[in-house]
């Protein structure tokens, strides 16, 4: 049976896309997706300036927008990325929340129309720019990226080293370890989610934790909406924040093609074709659109919930649906978005760690089953290059543009598969 036929089934899936979880253990294993990606989704509010309220919200709503779309076959979750604080920032301190919105938008809009042209031109240049030995390495580097984000949650109390906080992470992570490894049937699938718990009860015992906030928040407060010609007048267009960007829309793009790679190698689907890469562009702009029209920061596809699915097997879309809707209820549940704040870098950090390093590990699966012969020159230079310039982030900056190292790998990597002979002159 084709594998992108809806009857099909992953035979290594303990629930495939379609399926649903039995209703007792849905809410746990939506709220582990919830937990993995919460710490990245509320950091890029707090650096920029807005609500982490709006932020639940909107990555709430956009991933919902995002699996209709794409007709509820693809399991990805939406939320806020990381390649926009910089303008933002800048942003703030100027044109205010309306020149992000427009930015925002302006990022949206670019997906939209590169949508567009890729519905009218179809996607079967994908195969020939993307076999295996340039896929792999990309995924490869989409998990080794972010390590370093990784230890320094680990590691860092501020901008000291903490032994205490990498004591935690350590914790954190060998009790998901074993969780995952001696554990059977339900409580195996919400490794990830036993183990930020006991990270985080033991967090409480050291005394890291602080709940004062909990406490002083209500237990029902609206989130930080910024509505166009209600909460401000966008008396003008400001060319710099559309300028600033839309080009980095690029670069999510790229990072949207490795994840969709990921997914598709997981689930045993082709993803571009069915339901298509203009469907989940589409889907990734209209979550930015949105985004940018309640005051939340631009949307992106994230990393760490496919990281979930890859260890836990467990790839429904209904159970990124459930994570979607407990996002948008928790920006309006004061106590309990003020509750998962609280959860330590440590913890975050420890969870990473395996959550990055199984990503990781599906890029090197995609070079093992695929048979790549490193024997050959021309797979070893496209895989050396991609991986060092990647995980090197060896980014491109031209003014305030930056282009990130997983990008320029991305472009480097198509580029040589597409120029360089199948074989060197001293292999003929």
């Amino acid at each position: 049976m084709d594998a992108n036929d809806k009857n099909y089934r992953n035979p290594e899936a303990v629930l495939d896309l379609y399926e649903k979880p039995p209703l007792l253990t849905w809410p746990l294993l939506s709220l582990q997706h919830l937990f993995s990606m919460f710490g990245a989704t509320v950091l890029v509010p707090l650096l920029v300036g807005l609500d982490p309220s709006i932020a639940l919200f909107s990555s709430g709503i956009g991933t919902i927008l995002h699996i209709l779309i794409t007709k509820g076959r693809i399991p990805a979750y939406m939320s806020s990325s990381f390649s926009f604080i910089v303008p933002s920032i800048a942003l703030m301190k100027t044109a205010g929340y309306a020149g992000v919105a427009q930015g925002t938008i302006a990022v949206g809009l670019v997906y939209l129309i590169v949508a567009t042209i890729v519905g009218f031109a179809g996607s079967d240049w994908i195969d020939r720019a993307l076999p295996p030995i340039v896929v792999g390495p990309i995924v490869i580097v989409i998990g080794l990226s972010v390590a370093g984000s990784a230890a320094d949650n680990a590691m860092l109390n501020g901008t000291h080293y903490d032994l205490k906080y990498f004591g935690i992470a350590i914790f954190t992570l060998l009790v998901t370890v074993l969780f995952n490894m001696y554990l059977k049937g339900f409580w195996s699938n919400i490794a990830i989610l036993l183990g930020i718990i006991c990270g985080y009860v033991l967090s409480v015992m050291l005394g890291i934790v602080d709940f004062s906030k909990v406490i002083s928040t209500p237990w029902f407060k609206l989130p930080a909406f910024e509505f166009p010609y209600v909460s401000y007048q966008p008396k003008q267009i400001y060319w710099d924040a559309i300028l600033s960007f839309a080009p980095i829309a690029f670069v999510t793009m790229a990072e949207h093609l490795g994840h969709i790679m990921v997914l598709d190698e997981l689930t045993h689907r082709n993803f571009f074709k069915n339901p298509g890469l203009h469907r989940t562009l589409a889907g990734d702009g209209t979550a930015s659109i949105f985004a940018g029209l309640v005051g939340g920061p631009p949307i992106t596809s994230y990393g760490e919930n496919i990281g979930v699915m890859a260890v836990n097997k467990i790839f429904s879309v209904y159970v990124i649906i459930g994570a979607a809707v407990f996002a948008t209820l928790f920006g309006f549940v004061g106590k309990l978005s003020a509750l998962i704040q609280t959860i330590p870098g440590p913890v975050i950090g420890g969870i990473s760690f395996i959550l990055f390093g199984v990503i990781a590990s599906s890029g090197l699966r995609i070079l093992v089953d695929n048979k790549v012969d490193f024997n050959r020159k021309r797979n070893l230079m496209i895989a050396s290059v991609i991986l060092v310039i990647g995980i090197g982030n060896a980014y491109l900056k031209i003014g305030t543009f930056q282009f990130t190292g997983i990008g320029v790998a991305t472009v480097m990597g198509i580029l040589l598969n597409l120029i360089l002979p199948r074989e060197a002159l001293s292999e003929e």
